[in-house]
């Protein structure tokens, strides 16, 4: 690793296949929006011969091609898969979308990959590292997964290249910084007008060599007389560092006794701890400039990936049922075993259909085999439970908008599979005579409400089909078709993601919708005891209708409903007609009273009427039922109810302040306060559901996207009063 140097064979043109897991890697690239991951992702093409100088291959596209919306709204808002070939390997390279709104493509990556690379941008503030790639670097280090970090724009570093690895030792190494160590030092050329020195090169802290890219081509050199002297503390550090982490006891006292350790067996236990997890080297890397085939620290970085990265053998596969939960053996990594991949991405391409983009985990998968598709929910989100069988189409591999045929694609490999109409992200792929089931992999809940309505008559034939597919991109988009409120509603994890669900909804599915305000669940109750008399008499020649009820309205407890009592005597209202009464105020409590909520916790007393022989029936009475809950309603209080949700916010400490007085301000009541670990608290309260609408996007600015929160319906209050004039205001102003 840094140790070698060699160039590589072009790959332009031809899919990069795998023939054994061994030779696979599959790495996501982890980071916040503008912190160069895409652009890494094209200099380590161009090293590695995928595209040309000019970054593209044979149709012209670039690796970076993603469908229009990304080129529009300048931002990665979706996985993308580019195959590499280094060094007898085929390296799967998943690069991420850094923004929050798009978490779930991010979480799909990292069920996909064996080892995870994060971006760090040195043109940022020191310690500027944000909460969310942090968060990531936690999830990672729950399962075990190989890291390592890559610090980018040192041609414009505003935070220099050691106190930058001091800050992510610090934040990503816990309790031991020296897990996370640099493994080569930038050398810097003559400084620009604008003040910055540009990256002409890089020095193995192991090796003692220097790498010059100045030439625009990788060349090892030794140092000058003098130049040693300047690596040799971050040298020592280094071997420390991985001793440290050496399964070699007697190394350490070796070292410390003035033993030279052979770099080879340095090198060997570089590997080892990388591939564990346990050391997270950082590296360098610079896009190449002017006519350079190679960018700065590329050869390094595709060194460590296929030296010291994992293969997919020694990543342990999902668990797995069979579609009706019974146990089934665990999952090996065997190109000979049984079939079982999963969906990880699913997208829609305009001249091929459907694209399914799926991580093989056992057995081999091959073109126009029939396979069977398992699909356990989450049916809240809009993703049905299926068990089908479907043949499979093509297999390619994806570079920019190119799709390389494939002939296979065998345990541990990744491949885009096209005409899998029914499967969706999430669902798995095994044989149709041993049909599998894999655990779901975490998905954030979406918080950010959207209410859509059809724009045209044209459009709303065609949005019940849209939305459906558009669930089925998208695990972390959930659709409600909320019976109360009557509105459609797209859940969504923030502004730029419901941006782009509408964007898609219009140009993929040709739906054009309308955005409007969203609506809570209101209710109605009684404020007091009230009395009404429905009288429904009429008469226009032949048979009449005749009916006479009064009523007694009380308020109940909240969560009550609604309770209907007879205490009619002497056979003033038929007995026939009791529950023809009940049925009509129960309507008229469905479609509210006053404003329009439906009506709750209140007990309805029938005390008395009249009847005819021959004019009164059962719908007279349910008519005269509901006149005497409206004129009962007229002459009472009414109270308008609102739903209360409980809130838990995890946020960090230096932001709990700022979270509380922003809760209270939103009519919401702090009910505790949990220190979780040394640097974050988890908030609850309870908080009027109208307050907490848009608090997915305030809660991110709020705490500079460190903030988590989760939300759930509690119960139903009484609405201040004020607070329901101002609606009542809204609503006729809106109706005029």
């Amino acid at each position: 690793m840094g140790a070698t140097s060699r160039t590589h064979p072009g790959a332009a043109g031809r899919a990069v296949t795998a023939d054994h897991p061994a030779s696979v890697r599959n790495v996501v690239l982890v980071g916040h929006s503008g912190s160069g991951k895409t652009t890494l992702v094209e200099a380590l093409a161009l090293t590695a011969g995928a595209v040309n100088r000019a970054g593209r291959v044979e149709d012209g596209a670039t690796v970076s091609d993603h469908d229009g919306i990304e080129h529009r709204q300048q931002r990665s808002v979706q996985l993308s898969l580019v195959p590499l070939a280094w060094d007898g390997c085929k390296i799967n390279l998943l690069d991420t979308p850094g923004y929050a709104d798009f978490v779930g493509e991010l979480r799909a990556g990292l069920r996909a990959a064996d080892a995870a690379l994060f971006v760090v941008s040195a043109a940022q503030e020191a310690g500027a590292v944000d909460g969310a790639t942090r968060a990531v670097w936690e999830e990672c280090a729950a399962v075990g997964m190989p890291r390592a970090i890559v610090v980018t724009h040192l041609e414009t570093a505003r935070t220099g290249f050691d106190e930058l690895t001091s800050v992510c030792g610090r934040l990503f190494g816990g309790d031991d910084p020296d897990a996370v160590l640099p493994l080569h030092l930038p050398r810097y050329g003559t400084p620009r007008p604008d003040g910055h020195s540009p990256v002409t090169g890089l020095t193995g802290l192991l090796s003692r060599k220097v790498y010059d890219y100045a030439s625009g081509v990788r060349t090892e050199r030794d140092p000058a007389p003098g130049e040693t002297a300047l690596v040799d503390e971050a040298r020592n550090r280094l071997i420390e560092g991985i001793i440290a982490e050496s399964e070699d006891e007697t190394l350490m006292d070796r070292y410390l006794g003035g033993e030279e350790i052979a770099l080879t067996t340095l090198v060997g236990d570089l590997e080892k701890a990388v591939a564990r997890g346990t050391f997270h080297p950082v590296l360098a890397a610079a896009p190449a400039t002017g006519d350079a085939r190679q960018g700065l620290g590329t050869v390094e970085l595709l060194e460590l990936i296929t030296g010291g990265f994992p293969t997919p053998l020694e990543h342990p596969a999902p668990a797995v049922t069979a579609p009706d939960g019974t146990a089934r053996p665990a999952l090996v990594c065997d190109p000979a075993g049984p079939l079982a991949a999963e969906v990880v991405r699913t997208a829609s391409d305009p001249y091929v259909g459907r694209l399914s983009l799926v991580r093989v985990f056992s057995g081999t998968l091959r073109p126009d085999e029939t396979v069977h598709v398992s699909g356990h929910g989450p049916a809240d989100r809009g993703h049905e439970d299926h068990d089908v069988d479907e043949k499979v189409g093509a297999l390619t591999a994806p570079f920019g908008k190119q799709q390389r045929p494939l002939p296979h694609a065998v345990a541990g490999d990744l491949a885009c599979v096209a005409k899998l109409s029914r499967a969706e992200t999430g669902d798995t792929l095994s044989g149709r005579d041993e049909p599998l089931l894999m655990e779901p992999w975490r998905m954030p809940d979406p918080l950010l409400p959207l209410a859509v309505r059809a724009h045209s008559k044209a459009d709303e034939d065609k949005l019940s089909q849209g939305l459906a597919r558009l669930a089925a991109e998208d695990p972390t988009l959930r659709l409600e078709q909320n019976q109360d409120t009557h509105q459609v509603v797209l859940w969504c994890m923030g502004e730029a993601h419901a941006d782009v669900a509408l964007e898609r909804l219009r140009t993929r599915y040709g739906v054009q919708v309308d955005v409007v305000p969203h609506l809570v669940q209101l209710r109605e109750t009684f404020g007091a005891a009230a009395a009404g008399r429905g009288r429904h008499v009429k008469q226009s020649g032949g048979h009449g209708q005749y009916a006479i009820c009064e009523i007694d309205v009380e308020p109940l407890p909240a969560g009550s409903g609604i309770e209907f009592v007879d205490k009619v005597v002497g056979g003033a209202v038929p007995r026939q007609f009791i529950t023809s009464v009940e049925k009509g105020v129960r309507a008229q409590a469905a479609r509210g009273v006053v404003s329009g909520h439906p009506l709750v916790d209140v007990r309805i007393t029938l005390r008395d009427g009249k009847a005819h022989s021959v004019d009164s029936s059962d719908a007279a009475f349910q008519t005269a039922g509901a006149l005497a809950l409206r004129e009962a309603a007229a002459e009472a209080r009414i109270r308008l109810l609102e739903p209360v949700a409980e809130v838990e916010v995890l946020v960090a400490d230096e932001y709990v302040g700022q979270v509380m007085s922003d809760l209270s301000g939103r009519r919401g009541r702090v009910v505790g306060t949990e220190q979780t670990d040394e640097a974050r608290t988890l908030v609850r309260a309870e908080v009027p559901e109208i307050e907490i609408g848009r608090y997915a996007v305030d809660l991110r600015s709020l705490s500079h996207g460190t903030g988590r929160f989760s939300r759930a319906y509690a119960r139903h209050e009484p609405m201040p009063q004020q607070v329901a004039d101002r609606m009542r205001e809204e609503a006729g102003a809106g109706a005029r």
